[in-house]
């Protein structure tokens, strides 16, 4: 998985590319415990993400509990596969996808 992210002020995006799995979830958790400190928008960007396990949707959790105190977290690009993950996990209902 490679990870990219831009600052805009309180803004941090970060581009994921690749499959955020068990061996590659605690390389994005440890990046937004350093990334993720004032910001006020976390906005993901899934265009080249191909895949998702149950230890990716942990972070993604970690992080909507994180945002729901600072601002706010939006998911976006996310394909199909990845959004049936959301569906059958009850993950649509929780986070903000666009």
């Amino acid at each position: 998985m490679t990870i990219n992210k831009q600052v805009d002020a309180t803004k941090l995006t970060i581009i994921l590319s690749g499959r955020l799995d068990t061996t590659t979830a605690p390389q994005l958790e440890a990046e937004l415990k350093h990334s993720i400190s004032g910001m006020t928008e976390l906005v993901f960007d899934f265009t080249d993400l191909e895949y998702i396990s149950s230890a990716g949707l942990r972070v993604l959790l970690a992080s909507q509990k994180v945002m729901n105190k600072q601002g706010k977290m939006t998911i976006r690009h996310v394909n199909e596969t990845i959004m049936e993950v959301f569906e059958i996990t009850g993950f649509i209902d929780i986070l903000t996808i666009e």
